[in-house]
């Protein structure tokens, strides 16, 4: 009765808004109208005109119903083009009420409305346009905020659904917008246009923003009155960079960036830094290096610690913005050519450079060409002298040229040119080219092999050279066109001025590279180390002998030599001569390279240079790897070491394989960090960095403190353990095969209720599988199978139920199948005649995931599992009955072996059945004798199994 009342006190309070008289004039007493009353007087009205009752009601939320309800109405009158016209300008009287909340739930209705029209084009043509629109941009500044939130929602969600026509985005949209940017506007709503106009920038393409948005997106980055403007501004700077292109970028956003990083607001610099990559993707590598780089600087030693924390965040993301394609296999742009393409296209095109028969270098012809002056192989002579005498004689310089001297000339010099800021050591001597016979054939193949080796290739793509190049008639030696591949001539006289304790350090590094000797880059450093310390010994000839061999040579051409040349013994091989000329800049790379940095002994200024490389800029590099610097955590962000970490496969990435041991160091820091939240973050990246550096630096560098990580927290383990099988298979199989002994271990956890990591163990043995043999599976990865099926969790058992189903199929598979046949014993006696009832309803899920699988052939399977499977029809437990049923039901009687065969095998299928139809349990009734619509047998297992214990 109390409720009663209470109804009675609303409908009176309401009964005016329905046009009810409240009381009677003849007495006291109240009429309480019923609801079916109302009921029946709205059904009276058309949908216009219940539309129109409602939306002149005084009460507030009458008119927020009509705005819920205008989308129902317009499918009523859908068929009707008037009566939806008239919906739709009852929606622009209703745009006018005063109730802001009325207009915001119109707004909210804007967008399923405008859909509605979409899809009823021919019916409402231009009705979005000519109704909606124009509410939608109106509202855009309307006093009340949350009227002004909806209309921007409502904008965004039309222009993502592309509902708005690109002529209506032009003339109706963006000059308004552009009207609310105004000085003379209203702070808050200037502040929401700047980032609609930045949201809305990707949707409506790069011809409008350039056209219409950016003018006046570059006059708000200067707004001098509202910092929050400027804020907007950078925030979004990144993303109106992407869409205008790098000429628009570089041209006329790039100077207000420059004026927004330097802001006096801490929060607008800190925006700029967080929006720092974007910017960088839109620019080309001149300026990311020279302007944008220094820039960035400047954030990271910013005053303000926010804005420091972002930059560091931002470090490792605007590193990756320097990859080189050809080397990191990594885009920015669609457009780009792939790592393979650029690298093919520059050998081809250098190979493909024609050679003339005759062709003969002049020292001073090769040493004036700016191209070769800067490369490692100097054509000059060692001393001015005998320069001035080879430039007057009357024979000149004879040198066949073929595209391995090319492509090591190519390399050399862009590995100089790298190296040329470091060293600032001059070169002791310069070697000439010099013609030479009599060597013989077996050493000449061997220095050749020196000369031409993977070493010079381990940079970037060669760059074209145009050699200066004379042809004069009747000179030397000539290059066969049949035979194009032969090595060339090159000889260089002059005395080796490597010291005795550079010598020895060769010899030391050469020792202590032979271990590492598998490792093909290794290889190419102790062939050029070899061939250097070779050069080094060798006995300077006279100048006088030199011409004498000069003419011997041109004589035994001219007779009986071959068309391929030879290289003296006695004179030093340019290339090898300019190595060694630069060993002592190199000798730490070198060490480090070849991971033998823990066993040098290096000072602190051979310790800097050890991480320095020409990738990147130097001084980003080093911010980088400061990061891990225990100081930065107090002075900068507590959680700097995992920013460092989450980023470090892409400056890996982009420094590539060959400067791995500048972040060497830092990795090693960083997996025996005290923040378990560090290493767990590796762990879940250490598959993508074995990737990026190989099998070897990740036998060498990455398999300890992967080890590690097998051992450590369960936060941390399961990152190694949800890609175990990505990183294994990176492996040689040797060490591949340590890891067997070391997976029982992931089933022991911190806390048993862990079951998804047993889970995700059993998903990970699925793949392994192809990583080892029959005898390895049946040995090592069995028992943690069956251990598995066993499991508390029935998630878990279900997909051990699909790991030893994969299982059996390999050993079936094998040769002898003895494993599979051993594995299958074992399951009949484990889990067939298992006491536990679980145990013999694990049995049946195996064998219905055998058969659904086809991991065994049906003659197989009737004569190894199929006799244990029907035995359990007397199981006595009803579960197990009712599992079977389904199998032999769902599973079995499907396959064509059993649907065309009439062998004993189907008929004793057939009494199985049979005797189910007549069990006491009506489920197991009911599964054997009907075909159940459901056949997924995921289903069926995770809802016998879940009910299990």
């Amino acid at each position: 009765m109390a409720d009663l009342s209470l109804l009675q006190e609303d409908l009176q309070e309401d009964a005016d808004g329905f046009g009810v008289d409240d009381y009677s004039s003849e007495s006291d007493v109240i009429i309480i109208p019923s609801a079916l009353d109302f009921v029946s007087q709205d059904e009276m009205l058309t949908p216009l005109g219940r539309l129109d009752k409602y939306a002149a009601s005084e009460n507030v939320f009458n008119r927020q119903m009509v705005a819920r309800s205008l989308l129902d109405t317009l499918r009523e009158v859908c068929d009707d083009e008037r009566d939806c016209i008239a919906v739709l300008e009852r929606i622009s009287r209703l745009a006018d009420d005063s109730e802001p909340t009325v207009r915001a739930e119109l707004m909210e209705q804007v967008p399923h409305i405008a859909l509605f029209c979409q899809e009823n084009r021919p019916s409402i043509p231009y009705a979005f346009s000519k109704y909606l629109l124009p509410i939608v941009v109106r509202y855009l500044a309307d006093q009340n905020n949350q009227v002004r939130k909806t209309s921007q929602a409502a904008l965004l969600a039309l222009l993502e659904q592309e509902l708005i026509e690109r002529f209506d985005v032009e003339t109706k949209v963006c000059p308004v917008l552009i009207e609310l940017t105004a000085p003379d506007s209203n702070d808050d709503v200037k502040t929401e246009a700047v980032a609609i106009m930045c949201k809305m920038a990707p949707m409506v393409g790069k011809d409008i923003t350039e056209r219409l948005i950016l003018p006046r997106f570059c006059e708000m980055c200067c707004d001098c009155r509202m910092f929050h403007v400027r804020k907007v501004c950078a925030a979004n700077f990144g993303d109106i960079c992407s869409v205008v292109g790098q000429q628009a970028t570089e041209e006329m956003l790039l100077p207000r960036f420059f004026q927004l990083c330097s802001d006096n607001v801490w929060g607008v610099r800190k925006a700029c830094a967080e929006c720092f990559m974007a910017v960088s993707c839109a620019t080309c590598q001149e300026i990311r290096r020279t302007k944008l780089s220094a820039l960035f600087i400047n954030l990271i030693s910013d005053p303000s610690r926010w804005v420091r924390q972002a930059a560091f965040q931002s470090l490792g993301p605007f590193i990756s913005t320097f990859a080189n394609p050809s080397s990191s296999g990594q885009y920015f742009k669609e457009e780009s050519k792939s790592s393979e393409d650029t690298s093919v296209e520059d050998k081809n095109r250098i190979r493909d450079q024609e050679v003339p028969e005759d062709v003969q270098i002049r020292p001073e012809d090769v040493s004036s060409d700016p191209s070769i002056s800067n490369s490692s192989v100097k054509l000059e002579n060692m001393v001015e002298d005998h320069a001035e005498t080879s430039r007057k004689s009357p024979g000149e310089i004879s040198v066949p040229m073929d595209s391995s001297l090319l492509c090591t000339l190519s390399s050399e010099s862009h590995q100089e040119a790298a190296s040329n800021e470091n060293d600032k050591k001059p070169a002791n001597y310069k070697s000439a080219l010099r013609p030479e016979g009599g060597a013989s054939s077996p050493d000449s193949a061997l220095l050749d092999q020196e000369l031409y080796n993977s070493f010079h290739f381990w940079r970037t793509p060669l760059p074209e050279i145009d050699l200066d190049i004379e042809l004069e008639q009747g000179c030397g030696n000539t290059l066969s066109p049949e035979r194009p591949e032969e090595t060339s001539e090159v000889t260089a006289p002059g005395s080796s001025n490597i010291t005795m304790a550079t010598r020895k350090e060769l010899e030391e590094m050469i020792e202590n590279l032979e271990p590492h000797i598998d490792d093909p880059d290794v290889k190419a450093q102790v062939d050029v180390l070899s061939a250097a310390l070779r050069a080094s010994s060798l006995d300077a000839r006279e100048e006088a002998s030199d011409a004498e061999r000069r003419s011997d040579v041109q004589d035994g051409l001219g007779v009986n030599e071959p068309p391929n040349c030879k290289i003296n013994h006695d004179a030093s091989v340019p290339l090898i001569r300019d190595a060694v000329e630069n060993m002592e800049s190199t000798l730490c790379y070198i060490h480090n390279d070849s991971d033998l940095s823990t066993n040098s002994s290096f000072s602190p200024d051979e310790e800097r240079r050890s991480k320095v490389q020409d990738v990147v800029p130097q001084a980003l590099l080093d911010q980088y790897l400061s990061m891990t610097d225990p100081s930065r955590a107090q002075t900068v962000d507590t959680e700097i070491a995992k920013h460092c970490a989450y980023s470090l496969p892409g400056v890996a990435l982009t420094l590539g394989r060959q400067n791995w041991h500048c972040l060497r160091e830092t990795y090693e820091t960083l997996a025996s960090d005290m923040q378990w939240k560090v290493r767990r973050t590796l762990a879940f990246s250490i598959h993508e960095l074995a990737v990026i550096l190989g099998d070897q630096l990740t036998a060498a560098d990455l398999v300890p403190i992967f080890n590690g990580f097998l051992k450590d927290l369960d936060e941390v383990r399961i990152g190694v353990l949800k890609h175990l099988h990505d990183f294994l298979k990176l492996l040689h199989i040797d060490k591949r095969r340590e890891y067997l002994y070391q997976l029982q271990e992931f089933l022991v956890t911190d806390n048993s209720r862990n079951w998804r990591f047993r889970a995700e163990l059993a998903e990970q043995l699925i793949l392994l599988l192809e990583l080892y043999s029959p005898r390895d599976v049946y040995d090592y990865l069995r028992p943690i199978a069956l251990n598995l099926c066993a499991d508390k969790v029935s998630s878990v058992r279900w997909i051990s139920y699909k790991l030893v189903s994969e299982m059996v199929k390999k050993l079936h598979m094998a040769t002898p199948p003895t494993f599979g046949v051993d594995l299958i014993n074992e399951l009949v006696e484990n889990f067939g005649r298992c006491p536990k009832w679980s145990g013999r309803q694990a049995f049946v899920f195996v064998c219905q995931t055998v058969i659904e699988d086809d991991c065994l052939p049906m003659e197989q399977f009737a004569v190894h599992l199929m006799p244990h499977l029907l035995t359990l029809a007397n199981d006595r437990v009803p579960n197990v009955r009712v599992l079977l049923a389904k199998t032999l039901r769902q599973t079995l009687l499907e396959k064509e072996y059993f649907l065309t065969s009439a062998s004993c095998h189907q008929e004793a299928v057939e009494q199985t059945i049979m005797a189910l139809q007549m069990d006491r349990d009506s489920d197991v009734k009911y599964f054997a004798s009907t075909h159940p619509a459901s056949t997924k047998v995921s289903d069926d297992a995770m809802s016998t199994a879940s009910s299990t214990y």
